[in-house]
């Protein structure tokens, strides 16, 4: 096994020395071509490195020449400056004195201008609101030009522009103070869009035949108020002045130009105080129903028997058409008992008619007593509503707060509304009662007495 071994390993190194000495021979053939080679490539080289120097040299002429014309255009530039330096300088100075001029010619005119500026400024603010733009649109794109010829300062104000405007306040002061009907084109409170005659104040307000009308700046629109104010005397008056032709017409005039006429809309009406109150309310409002209907059932029963028994009272003989004549009725079916058993027979019959008399006076008094207590209870739920408003909202903004607050109010109002007037009317029906419980208690003691002294 070793002997085998040694054999192979001899093998592999004679092998290995053929194969070295094959390629040594293949090396020397290619060293020669590879020595023609590179003398090849250096005669290349030198060639290309020859022209490279050359382009080199001429580039760096033509970056003189350029580096020459740049220097001479520095210069020129340079000079250029200096000339337009002092140029500005002295354009300055001109300026200079031609603003100096220009203030001692102007003298008291440049005040003049500084007012008409002002003038127009406030001209321009007073005319977009006022009523007469309605009529003369075309003003205040006057007022504009004017105000930004004179605010930008590049032109004068002409001695024309200078009267229009003198006219156009005064046409303002003139027509506030005359009463105009001219047709215009509006928008009723349902969005439809007319041609109508309107009537214009002065400048305070503008009517129709239907009421008052608004005049929107902004677009220039003219419309008619979502509600009109609830005096009817004020919308009565509006279709009074449209259809007057001459002579005195009363008017209801906005002498603030619209903010009384404003407070006058927006005010609730009483529906929608009462819608304030809510459900509470409502409850308070149908006891209050209920008590009265009470009240007038038995203020009318009582005054009918109180006729009757003043009547009674007058007559010799008992009708059963009235508490006093039945109570008489029940003595002269016992007028020839005892004095104790008449007694017990009036007093029988009295008792009878409590009843009939008293009834419906207790209803009134519990309304009287539990309305005021449901207007707490109103006030007290009002009050939590606006607390939870506070917390989600906060405090900011007190519109958020204002349903709670109403509430609140209205119904602690609605609670007094309806127990001043059942304290009242309870106080005079259960007096009728009692005026009337008199009498036949009255009359059945003096019947017991007379009884008593015929059969003593």
């Amino acid at each position: 096994m070793r002997r085998l071994t040694i054999m192979i390993a001899s093998l592999f190194l004679i092998v290995g020395v053929a194969q070295v000495q094959v390629q040594a021979q293949e090396d020397a053939t290619s060293m020669d071509a590879l020595l023609k080679q590179i003398e090849r490539g250096q005669a290349r080289e030198s060639v290309e490195a020859r022209q490279r120097e050359q382009r080199f040299a001429q580039a760096r002429n033509e970056q003189q020449n350029l580096l020459n014309q740049a220097r001479q255009e520095r210069a020129r530039q340079e000079r250029n400056s200096e000339r337009l330096e002092q140029l500005f300088e002295d354009n300055q100075t001109r300026i200079v004195a031609a603003r100096v001029a220009l203030d001692e010619r102007l003298g008291a005119l440049k005040e003049l201008f500084g007012v008409l500026q002002t003038v127009a400024g406030d001209a321009q603010g007073r005319f977009n609101e006022s009523l007469v733009s309605i009529q003369y649109p075309d003003r205040e794109a006057f007022l504009v030009d004017l105000g930004n010829k004179m605010a930008g300062a590049s032109s004068l104000a002409s001695i024309t522009e200078i009267e229009r405007l003198w006219y156009e306040l005064q046409r303002e002061v003139t027509e506030s103070g005359k009463i105009v009907r001219f047709s215009h084109q509006i928008t009723t409170s349902g969005g439809e869009v007319i041609t109508t005659d309107i009537v214009r104040v002065g400048v305070f307000n503008i009517v129709y035949e239907d009421g008052y009308l608004r005049f929107n700046p902004e677009s220039g629109s003219v419309s008619a108020l979502t509600r009109q104010p609830e005096q009817g005397r004020y919308t009565n008056s509006t279709a009074d002045i449209v259809e007057a032709t001459s002579g005195p017409v009363t008017f209801g005039i906005d002498g603030t130009r619209g903010s009384i006429l404003a407070l006058l809309v927006e005010s609730p009406t009483v529906g929608d105080r009462l819608r304030q109150g809510g459900i509470v309310g409502y409850c308070i409002m149908g006891l209050g129903v209920i008590g009265l209907m009470i009240a007038l059932w038995r203020a009318v029963g009582l005054s009918t028997a109180g006729r009757k028994v003043s009547a009674q009272l007058k007559r010799e003989s008992a009708s059963t058409d009235n508490p006093l004549g039945r109570v008489l009725a029940a003595y002269e079916a016992n007028r020839g008992a005892d004095t104790e058993t008449v007694e017990l027979k009036l007093s029988e019959a009295a008792l009878k008619e409590m009843p009939d008399l008293t009834k419906g006076l207790l209803i009134i008094k519990v309304i009287s007593v539990v309305a005021p207590l449901m207007g707490l209870l109103g006030t007290v739920t009002g009050m939590i509503k606006t607390f939870q408003v506070i917390t989600l909202y906060g405090s900011g903004d007190p519109k958020m707060m204002a349903g709670g607050i109403s509430q609140a109010l209205m119904t602690t109002v609605l609670g007094l509304v309806v127990a001043i007037p059942m304290v009242l009317i309870h106080t005079l029906v259960s007096g009728q009662s009692r005026k009337i419980i008199n009498i036949i208690q009255s009359q059945s003691a003096g019947i017991v007495a007379t009884h008593s002294e015929k059969h003593g």
